[in-house]
């Protein structure tokens, strides 16, 4: 598996860019890559499938100048900035292998992931739903999905110093709840791990033995999937 460390200048770049390490993936059906970035300026990001104006307090966001986006992948509305840590995986899809089935790509990774993000914080850190990590019940890391023909995209971000109470003020009660949430505000639902990003960083590139760097990242398709897909309204406000 390759690593790669690569924050773009702009919110609908970096979301582009999983997108794009996923198509790339699949046509040369030869690669996997872990690929690391980080917000430089908080933005919302909805799921796939979500209404952005029901998820979303839209108000908020234009009066403090915050981007919304969506992302290519399920799950609710999240708070993205300064604090976050964000990671993708690129795998390939083995017929008869672990990823084989959403259900059975999400338990292959999340415990993965679980059993490090243990190791490194010393904490009792549990799955919940079908994509949380969680400490003492509440969420320290949220997860996704999509999948094609021969490669899956899973990715998600680990919270380290986000502004929780940013998150109050920008989404509201998520209309899909996991149940292990019992209808807390998000300042009492979310947790920050308070790990360094580099410390997480090591151990997630430890959990898939990814060693050697992808020198050549497929700029250019990012950049165009960014202008063309992620920075048009009839894409954030399809619904």
């Amino acid at each position: 598996m390759k690593q790669l460390d690569w924050t773009l200048p702009t919110p609908e770049e970096n979301l582009a860019a999983d997108e794009a390490l996923l198509d790339w993936c699949e046509r040369r059906g030869d690669l996997e890559v872990l690929r690391f970035w980080t917000p430089t300026r908080p933005f919302v990001v909805v799921g796939y499938a979500d209404r952005a104006a029901t998820e979303v307090r839209l108000d908020q966001c234009a009066a403090r100048a915050v981007p919304v986006l969506r992302r290519c992948t399920g799950g609710g509305a999240v708070v993205q900035g300064p604090g976050c840590l964000n990671y993708a995986l690129v795998l390939r899809i083995d017929a008869q292998g672990p990823l084989r089935t959403v259900s059975s790509t999400n338990d292959y990774v999340m415990e993965r992931h679980r059993a490090a993000l243990a190791a490194l914080s010393g904490l009792p850190v549990e799955r919940q739903g079908h994509t949380d990590l969680a400490i003492a019940g509440c969420k320290c890391c949220g997860n996704a999905q999509r999948r094609q023909r021969r490669c899956v995209l899973f990715h998600g971000t680990f919270l380290l110093a986000l502004d929780l109470g940013l998150v109050e003020e920008l989404l509201p009660q998520p209309t899909r709840q996991p149940a292990y949430r019992r209808q807390r505000a998000h300042r009492d639902f979310l947790r920050n791990l308070s790990l360094p990003a580099a410390a997480v960083q090591r151990a997630l590139r430890a959990a898939w033995q990814a060693t050697d760097e992808l020198l050549e990242p497929p700029a250019r398709e990012a950049a165009a999937l960014a202008s063309r897909k992620y920075a048009a309204r009839d894409w954030t406000f399809k619904r």
